[in-house]
């Protein structure tokens, strides 16, 4: 009988991390903080295709990939299903049909070994890679969380509770990447590929930036940004003018990334928190880490920033955000179901 209650909590239990929510098929085993292997199977390759991702096509590759990866993180790590002290998965945000193959193994994993399942915010899992780059970081903190769906700076004052600080009113900072790479015709992802592009580039086009006022603390805008590349692209081709990709992309880099650095870091310096995190696939983008980077090192301020593969979507950072969950004894019930969208945290004007 799978009850929550009588489930006992262990200090450095071993906790298997599975994550489905978009197009990587993931599982992940931690033991502690320590990453004992991270396994993930693709479908970006077919995705590309099409020019983004499917729905119908992921979920299908997510039932015919989670087995083998699953299989695959357990062989690597060493360990034996009977060893799990508990399974991490995604539940939301993402992909409805994707997020449902990932919760539904992970519900028969730990039911049959009748351990402890913990349904994880795919968000708080971007948020909880810095702890596997750096285990000993404790609160308080400020993180910057940049991905193809959300654009937020939060104030993480405990494990279990953030502050959204500011947020984007609007398109994310992803989704941006990926329409000006289509704009340029850039292959999917656009994300990497802009930023490649934007390595032989000039940032000497003025695009808008993305960083807006308003009163609600909504303090991101990538939608004008975004048309302001359009219309860019469109007018030089409607009067017969050649573009610089090289110079669009960087351009369009500079303007998107440098306001999420000056309010990353000015939160910080406000709210007196000393160290900085970061997480979501932007923050792989080289432009990015360099800058937040400089600006942590010129203001004092200690920043933890998870290596690549821990910023886009992996199981490891589902399985760090599960242990957090784990030692709260916030346990799952088997009637627990996929969330196409959840909310980031309360908001905090700053």
């Amino acid at each position: 009988m799978y009850d929550i209650k009588s489930f006992k909590i262990k200090k450095d239990p071993i906790i298997l991390g599975i994550e489905s929510s978009c197009d990587e098929t993931a599982c992940a085993v931690i033991k502690g903080r320590a990453v004992l292997s991270d396994e993930i199977i693709s479908s970006a390759a077919v995705q590309a295709k099409y020019g983004g991702v499917v729905p119908e096509i992921a979920s299908r590759a997510h039932t015919d990939a989670i087995d083998e990866v699953a299989v695959r993180a357990l062989s690597v790590a060493g360990i034996s299903p009977a060893q799990v002290d508990a399974v991490a998965v995604t539940y939301g945000a993402g992909l409805l049909g994707a997020l449902l193959v990932g919760l539904s193994f992970a519900k028969s994993f730990a039911y049959a070994l009748n351990v402890p399942l913990l349904a994880v915010n795919h968000i708080r899992g971007h948020m909880a890679a810095a702890y596997l780059d750096n285990p000993a970081l404790k609160p308080p903190f400020v993180t910057l969380l940049a991905s193809g769906g959300h654009t937020a700076i939060f104030h993480t004052v405990d494990y279990d509770r953030a502050e959204v600080l500011a947020s984007t009113c609007d398109d994310a900072a992803g989704e941006a990447f990926d329409k000006v790479a289509r704009v340029l015709l850039l292959p999917y992802p656009g994300g990497p590929n802009v930023q490649r592009t934007a390595q032989g580039g000039m940032a000497d086009i003025n695009f808008p930036s993305a960083l807006v006022k308003h009163g609600d603390g909504r303090t991101f805008s990538y939608s004008g940004l975004k048309t302001a590349v359009i219309n860019y692209c469109h007018t030089a081709s409607q009067k017969g003018v050649e573009i610089n990709p090289a110079d669009v992309a960087a351009s369009f880099q500079k303007a998107a990334i440098e306001p999420l650095v000056a309010k990353t870091v000015g939160c910080a310096l406000s709210l007196n928190v000393d160290t900085v995190t970061a997480g979501g696939g932007v923050i792989a983008n080289d432009y990015l880490r360099t800058r937040l980077a400089e600006e942590c090192k010129k203001n004092n301020l200690t920043l933890v920033l998870p290596e690549k593969r821990r910023c886009t979507d992996n199981a490891a950072m589902i399985a760090s955000e599960g242990l957090n969950m784990y030692l709260r004894g916030e346990f799952a019930c088997m009637s627990v179901n996929a969330c196409a969208s959840l909310p980031l945290a309360p908001a905090k004007r700053i």
